[in-house]
């Protein structure tokens, strides 16, 4: 039988499992790039939506996988992965020998490795593909997209791939899209510091805060997360484009990570304390952005306008 990646079609039938706060604009994106898409999410209601786009609804992962060419997870962490993947009604289950699993969520490399492995044996494909942008990103189509896998697979999966992002890099073999992945956290967490910081002092200093974004967004020491999320700061908005309690799931992994290979991250680690100190409150489920709330606490000021 010939597979899709040895076919030359450029539409895969995929399967999509998980609608949460990244997974349901990116799935959304697969549909009007024109792509046959049937869904699967643990909470069903979110997939209702869906089936009033145009897509099928599976009653398992394993049921997704088996119509489908390629399989796209995105879920919350490693054990979410292993089960929708290897579990009792897993994908495994279901997925055709040449077809290919694309796992986007962020997850332990190691343990990407391993289920790369266990499908391997059933003659499945798998890249691992984890995403930065948050919901901003996933809604406009803009994820920046790092790719482990064979760069075979890779290059057919391309296309599926720019429906949902724009700078997309293969990186290597099984676990290195992860491990970029990792290395992307640690970017962002220092970034979402040093703009809690900077507007802690601000505030506490006096400063109007609007003009400090203005005055400093320009220059070195500009960011993502002073552009992005300063201004929900200053206005009070702690809803998330990727919640507390996930990325420190992520610098957990981090720290996981440099523990085994004898690196030092002292200021992953700072961030990782802060964003202790925000789930100690309850609030796991706000905006990374609410990094700045311990900071806040300290000073003992609200970096409000």
């Amino acid at each position: 039988m010939v597979t899709w990646i040895e076919s030359g079609s450029t539409k895969p039938k995929i399967g999509f499992i998980g609608l949460g706060i990244m997974g349901r604009p990116m799935a959304k994106n697969l549909i009007k790039a024109g792509y046959d898409l049937t869904v699967y999410n643990r909470t069903t209601a979110k997939t209702e939506e869906f089936r009033g786009l145009g897509a099928r609804v599976g009653d398992t992962p394993a049921d997704v996988a088996k119509g489908s060419d390629v399989v796209i997870t995105m879920v919350s962490d490693t054990p979410d992965v292993e089960e929708v993947i290897l579990g009792s009604q897993g994908v495994i289950h279901g997925a055709r020998p040449g077809s290919v699993v694309i796992d986007m969520s962020t997850i332990s490399p190691s343990a990407t490795r391993e289920i790369a492995q266990k499908l391997a044996e059933r003659g499945v494909e798998m890249l691992d593909a984890p995403v930065s942008g948050g919901e901003k990103g996933a809604i406009e189509g803009t994820l920046s997209i790092m790719v482990g896998g064979k760069k075979e697979v890779f290059d057919r999966c391309v296309p599926v791939f720019e429906a949902m992002g724009k700078n997309i890099v293969h990186m290597g073999p099984n676990g290195a899209g992860q491990t970029t992945k990792l290395c992307n956290q640690v970017l962002c967490s220092l970034t979402i510091l040093s703009m809690a910081e900077c507007l802690v002092l601000g505030a506490k200093a006096g400063l109007d805060l609007e003009k400090l974004l203005q005055a400093v967004s320009g220059g070195a020491g500009g960011s993502w997360s002073l552009s992005n999320l300063g201004p929900k700061v200053i206005r009070g908005d702690f809803s998330p484009g990727f919640m507390v309690k996930l990325h420190q799931k992520d610098i957990r992994l981090v720290l996981n990570l440099a523990n085994q290979l004898g690196v030092s991250l002292p200021g992953t680690a700072l961030a990782n304390q802060l964003f202790n100190a925000v789930e100690g409150q309850g609030e796991g489920n706000l905006g990374n952005q609410a990094m700045i709330k311990p900071l806040e606490k300290i000073a003992g000021c609200e970096a409000r306008k």
